[in-house]
């Protein structure tokens, strides 16, 4: 039996090809018995998501634990700064049939859904899209929703800061992976174009 407190804590492990790796900065760094299952589902969706990046230039994969997806947990995690991290939200216009774009922002933004996207869908109302259409429309996973992969004609917005950055971190379709790429990746894919406005500098927290 082994002692729960005894076992790695998910912040020191990351994903590596078939097995599970234990990150340690002292020599011997332990590996882990393979793991097929979890194995087989990473490598599938390592093999689209390098699919979808296939011709867009040079680009990094980053495994994460998917349990750290999330934009502030994976920063923290993994050193890196919210200043470079791009979230690609799915937005909904108010219609019928109701019309979709994808936006890339900064973790650092705020969308702005009520005047931007609204007057750039052309509908009365606009809102984030749920979940399940996110899902539905991309086939990526919330918590890793890529600008990578996203389906023929789906208009692809991206904030002016995001073009700023050195680099960018952006979802990799599921929660398993990251893509580490200067920001002109984004310009080649279909239906880029760059809105000035598109987000605003959030607020500091209290």
């Amino acid at each position: 039996m082994v002692c729960p407190s005894a076992l790695p804590s998910a912040r020191d492990w990351y994903l590596a090809g078939p097995t599970m790796v234990r990150a340690s900065s002292r020599a011997g760094a332990t590996r882990a018995a393979p793991l097929p299952f979890l194995a087989m589902e990473v490598d599938a969706e390592r093999a689209a998501l390098e699919a979808a990046l296939a011709g867009h230039g040079e680009h990094e994969l980053f495994a994460c634990d998917p349990a750290l997806a999330d934009t502030a947990a994976f920063c923290a995690a993994y050193g890196f700064a919210p200043e470079d991290s791009a979230n690609t939200i799915v937005v909904m216009g108010k219609s019928n049939p109701p019309v979709y774009a994808a936006c890339v922002v900064l973790a650092t933004h705020r969308l702005d859904v009520n005047r931007v996207v609204k007057e750039k869908l052309g509908t009365r109302k606009a809102s984030f899209a749920a979940p399940d259409e996110t899902r539905e429309l991309t086939s990526h996973e919330i918590g890793g929703v890529t600008a990578f992969g996203l389906p023929a004609g789906l208009p692809l917005w991206v904030d002016a800061a995001v073009m700023k950055r050195e680099r960018i971190v952006l979802g990799g379709g599921s929660r398993s992976w990251k893509v580490i790429a200067p920001p002109s990746i984004l310009r080649t894919l279909p239906n880029f174009e760059v809105v000035e406005g598109l987000a605003n500098p959030a607020p500091p927290r209290p």
